[in-house]
Parts: C-alpha cells; sequence; structure tokens
C-alpha cells in the first residue's frame, strides 16, 4: 500500500512549455531593456570642426504649408532644398542682397 509521501507529482509538458515561455520573455525584455539604457547614455559625437561650415544667408518656403525658414550655416555656398511636407522647399529671393 501506497502513502501519501510517496506519490511524485510530475509537472505536465504544457507547464514546462509556459514557464519556459515565460523565463525567455523575462530574458529578452531584460536584455532589451539594458540595450535601451546603455543606448541613452552613450555620448553624443563632438561637433564638426569650425572650417567645415559656411555662413550662408538662404531662406526657403515649403509650397504646401508655407511654411518659411532661413539657413545660415552650410556644408557649401549653394546649399540643396530642405525638404518639408514631403516635398523640396522654394528658394526665396533676396529683397536686398
Amino acid at each position: 500500500m501506497r502513502g501519501r509521501g510517496s506519490v511524485v507529482h510530475m509537472p505536465t509538458l504544457s507547464t514546462v512549455i509556459w514557464v519556459g515561455a515565460g523565463i525567455l520573455i523575462g530574458v529578452v525584455l531584460w536584455k532589451s531593456g539594458i540595450g535601451l539604457l546603455r543606448s541613452m547614455t552613450t555620448a553624443l559625437p563632438p561637433p564638426p570642426p569650425a572650417g567645415e561650415l559656411r555662413k550662408v544667408n538662404v531662406r526657403y518656403r515649403c509650397s504646401v504649408c508655407g511654411l518659411e525658414i532661413r539657413l545660415t550655416l552650410a556644408p557649401d555656398e549653394d546649399p540643396p532644398p530642405p525638404k518639408h511636407c514631403l516635398e523640396d522647399m522654394d528658394l526665396l529671393a533676396p529683397i536686398f542682397d
């Protein structure tokens, strides 16, 4: 006759799979969280040397929404137009220059 102490309960296969999946999800979340925190603590790259940017005075207007911007520093004398509203901005002719 078997007593209560001699009965051994084995976990079912589904329980083992759920525990394994939970541990795997926990490890993935831990690694991605640590990676995210490390990416926030990396130093910003140094600014470019002062001689690389040139002073310019160019104005652009967005043809879609009408936003106007003034470009004061550029890598060359004739910079390409920036994009706004997924379109290239139009160059405004200077009144007095």
